[in-house]
């Protein structure tokens, strides 16, 4: 496949990841039970994954890209949660040229892709590292903005390390045909209920975006 060619999942692999999922925002507590498998999944994917999925491509990033440009004022710290390759956290760091940025992806395969692009530096501007999006290695209120690039939400977690008057950003580069893709709807019943409220939401080139922002005040 051509780098620049956005990659179409198989079909099972929407199928699948819709249900995942569904789970996910329903059912959260059931993580441990899918954690193996997906990590199983991600790292055998890792090779590669750039070139099969067009992640470097254009209207890949085009959704994350244009909710970027509903955040203000620019973040100081972004997170970048099931980052991958780290493509979306890449791209940030390129539209906010101050900002720390910081990626995490559940499989080490993906993170090592990601490093050789930046190099391994664990207090770069730009850096990752594995964890768990239920249960992010960072103290409460320690970003000002969190995007999600093509992966199923945490809402309590997002909620907990996003300051107040923080961002929040989730993009899907097919949109529904995504396979780990959150209806507006899901995503807004999910972060009201953490005193997070949408800003506003579009479709850009084949892929769609969701940006929200945190109470200022509790």
């Amino acid at each position: 496949m051509d780098r620049h060619t956005l990659g179409r999942p198989p079909e099972r692999n929407r199928i699948a990841g819709r249900a995942i999922g569904g789970i996910l925002t329903r059912a959260p507590w059931l993580w441990p039970i899918l954690r193996g498998s997906m990590r199983s999944f991600f790292d055998g994917s890792a090779e590669g994954w750039d070139d099969r999925t067009g992640s470097r491509s254009p209207e890949y990033l085009a959704p994350l890209s244009a909710a970027a440009t509903h955040v203000s004022p620019a973040p100081e710290r972004i997170l970048d949660v099931g980052t991958g390759t780290g493509e979306g956290a890449l791209l940030l760091a390129r539209e906010f040229p101050v900002a720390s940025v910081r990626g995490i992806d559940l499989s080490e395969a993906m993170i090592k892709q990601a490093k050789r692009k930046v190099g391994l530096d664990p207090a770069g501007r730009v850096a990752f590292r594995v964890g768990d999006a239920s249960e992010l290695p960072w103290e409460a209120d320690s970003f000002d903005l969190v995007s999600q690039l093509n992966m199923p939400p945490f809402f309590d977690e997002i909620a907990r390390v996003l300051r107040p008057g923080g961002f929040y950003i989730a993009a899907a580069s097919l949109g529904s045909r995504t396979p780990f893709y959150t209806p507006p709807s899901v995503l807004e019943r999910g972060l009201q209920a953490h005193g997070i409220k949408p800003i506003t939401s579009d479709e850009v080139a084949v892929g769609s975006y969701f940006v929200a922002r945190h109470s200022e005040a509790f």
